[in-house]
């Protein structure tokens, strides 16, 4: 009797040049209001290695994080997409910090029908949190999707950069009722470009952190047209330009830090608190369960 074998669809598997969104970064004007959201009411996790001092704060939020460093304002043109265990105990905790952000840009709703609480932080960055699914697995705590508003006419051309140039899986789709480019940037990962008809802000200078394998390719197109902004080191270049590959036009403006993986950084495990284990009921053992479960799937 010859078994049946069963019929997997392997492309799903396929990640592209971009291995992985490590981190977002946007100044903060205030370290301690930061702490306020970041920490107390998003629930995330200050990276107890990195970055202990009041001059700069990275946030872990599974294995991405948020890097903060207090020296200005800076505001992402787009929303960022989170996933975390449980929205309703996030919408407890951003209730606790209303009152300390009072003043401020903060403010959120929980939007039951469409499956997100919608979340502003103090200096006006959006963010959209998911609960953990099938169509988030295998992360259940962790940075889902970068969405960045993009000028009209422009998203066929950053598939384009992204497909030709970065050697990125790329395609385009509706997203939010507007048409978009969508970029692998890792397992479960996005970057989307959405366009829109409302005038932009000029670029303010925050910037996103990817891992890719091809590291010299990329750098190479790059280079030959003159866009390598920074010489970082062995492992690190930096770029700003997208640019449609057909006509060399610059389409939009993100400050991109480029990693190989053979960065020392690469794979660093990141620490994840449970956020809602308190000292008034403490659980031995629960520190980091919502997370450690869903990481393990048990």
């Amino acid at each position: 009797m010859v078994r049946k074998s069963k019929k997997y669809d392997r492309t799903e598997e396929d990640l592209g040049n971009i291995v992985g969104l490590e981190h977002v970064n946007v100044l903060v004007p205030d370290q301690q209001l930061a702490i306020a959201f970041y920490i107390t009411g998003l629930g995330l996790t200050r990276d107890p290695f990195m970055m202990a001092g009041t001059g700069n704060m990275w946030a872990n939020v599974g294995q991405s994080q948020f890097h903060l460093p207090t020296r200005g304002t800076q505001v992402l043109r787009g929303v960022v997409g989170i996933v975390m265990p449980d929205l309703d105990k996030l919408v407890e905790r951003l209730k606790i910090v209303r009152n300390e952000l009072k003043g401020t840009k903060f403010k959120f709703s929980y939007r039951k029908k469409a499956g997100y609480v919608s979340v502003i932080c103090p200096w006006g960055n959006r963010f959209r949190c998911y609960a953990g699914s099938a169509n988030t697995d295998p992360i259940q705590l962790g940075i889902f999707y970068v969405q960045f508003d993009v000028p009209k006419g422009t998203a066929e051309g950053i598939a384009r950069f992204y497909s030709e140039i970065m050697g990125a899986n790329s395609f385009l789709s509706r997203w939010d009722k507007a048409k978009a480019a969508r970029i692998g940037a890792g397992y479960k990962q996005e970057l989307i470009f959405r366009e829109c008809s409302s005038e932009l802000p000029e670029f303010d200078g925050h910037h996103l952190q990817i891992y890719i394998a091809n590291f010299s390719g990329p750098y190479t197109k790059l280079l030959e047209r003159g866009l390598i902004a920074q010489e970082n080191n062995q492992h690190q270049y930096r770029f700003i330009d997208i640019f449609d590959p057909d006509n060399g036009k610059v389409l939009y403006k993100l400050d991109h830090e480029v990693r190989s993986m053979t960065h020392p950084m690469y794979g660093r495990i990141k620490v994840n608190r449970n956020p809602d284990q308190t000292n008034a009921a403490f659980s031995q053992g629960h520190e980091i369960e919502p997370w450690l479960r869903s990481a393990t799937g048990s």
